[in-house]
């Protein structure tokens, strides 16, 4: 499937391209971004950024769809995508610290949902975020994410397993807070 560009006031999503490469690493070389993620490295380099990119493809299922978050008028800001999960698809999402508390993420993740349950046949989307990262959590919460559990995750760039709270968003959830 061709990901399509999706526009809001503020952003453009689109597919990831290999000139994000540089942008990617400067953000994800911050802990304090990178500490927060399950499957970042750190420090995480431009090699590993332009690994990343030769995975993805502009024909990716729905339930591996990735979108780059542009910021009209500042380019390359974070990212926001889905992946197959053990229960089903999960998204997952990150932004560059200077962005930080603009409600830029809960603008993204809200519209990669949009487009993600209209493309899907899901009828339910799982996340999740460490037990310290609280503005990721609000976000959730924000969408209509109910917190479902507690597990244990392993963090790349703590090299340890950290306390996780488990959330799932459902279609019917989702439908309800977009009408």
């Amino acid at each position: 499937m061709m990901l399509p560009i999706i526009e809001t006031d503020r952003l453009i999503l689109r597919a990831p391209r290999p000139q994000d490469a540089s942008a990617i690493a400067r953000y994800l070389n911050d802990f304090e971004v990178a500490g927060n993620l399950a499957r970042v490295p750190f420090p995480y380099t431009l090699a590993d950024a332009e690994a990343w990119l030769r995975t993805r493809h502009t024909d990716m299922a729905v339930e591996d769809a990735n979108f780059t978050i542009e910021l009209k008028g500042r380019g390359y800001v974070g990212h926001v995508g889905f992946h197959p999960g053990p229960d089903g698809p999960i998204i997952g999402y990150w932004l560059g610290k200077p962005f930080w508390g603009q409600g830029i993420m809960t603008e993204a993740a809200a519209t990669a949902l949009d487009w993600f349950f209209e493309a899907s046949k899901a009828p339910v989307v799982y996340s999740g975020v460490f037990h310290f990262n609280h503005a990721s959590l609000a976000i959730q919460h924000k969408l209509g994410f109910t917190q479902t559990g507690r597990s244990w995750l392993l963090c790349l760039a703590r090299d340890a397993e950290v306390e996780h709270i488990d959330t799932q968003l459902t279609l019917g959830v989702w439908k309800a807070r977009r009408t």
